[in-house]
Parts: C-alpha cells; structure tokens; sequence
C-alpha cells in the first residue's frame, strides 16, 4: 500500500492489520465488513433507506474516511477524484452532499485496495 499515494504507512499498516488480515471472497462482504453499505428498510410497500449500516469495525471506517479525503487530495486525476466531482458539482454545492458522496468514495477505495491486494489490480 505505500506505494499508493494519500495511503501513507501507518495508514497501510492499520488498515492492514485491522481489515485485511481476512479472507474476502467478494467486493460485497468488504463493504460489509467495513459496515459502509446502505441499509435499507423494507416492510410491505414501504421502501425507506436508512442510510449506512455502520455494523463493522469503527476504527477501520473513520480511517477510510480520511483514507478517502487524502484520495481525492493527492490522486485527483484518478477515477475516484473524477466520480466525485461529477457527484458533487452536479449537485448544489452543500456540506451534506459531500460527506454523502466521501462514504461511497471511502466504500469504493476499500474495494479498491482489496482488488489491488487479492489480484494485483492498481486502482485507477
């Protein structure tokens, strides 16, 4: 992970020793594992989203948040960077709809850095 910029090495070894010393088989069970996934509330014909499910470890979800605004600092031409900024300025400019959009940006880098762990596969 050092090698990746905005990870940083204590960043790679806490995320390391406290998320992937597991075995994932797919991007679903990392998400869930972090407890960044949508938890949806579905009761007949009510269909609400409650938001983030949060069940997960707390430690390694606040360090892909800031793993997340540290991406988007020093990689913004990546593909990341790029969804963001289409996702935010597409909006109107609000604080909610980027803490909104920086959990799914920390949801997909932590897929991304299991990708890039399992098979090799540097993040674009």
């Amino acid at each position: 992970f050092t090698k990746l910029k905005a990870i940083g090495d204590i960043g790679a070894i806490r995320i390391t020793t406290e998320l992937f010393w597991r075995r994932f088989d797919n991007q679903k069970q990392v998400g869930s594992c972090v407890g960044l996934v949508p938890q949806p509330y579905d009761s007949g014909t009510t269909r609400i989203d409650q938001g983030i499910s949060k069940q997960g470890n707390r430690r390694v979800r606040s360090l892909l948040i800031e793993m997340a605004w540290m991406w988007l600092r020093y990689q913004p031409e990546s593909k990341l960077a790029i969804w963001f900024a289409e996702k935010t300025n597409s909006q109107a400019p609000n604080k909610r709809g980027r803490r909104v959009a920086i959990v799914a940006v920390a949801r997909r880098l932590a897929i991304a850095l299991w990708r890039y762990i399992e098979h090799g596969v540097v993040p674009e």
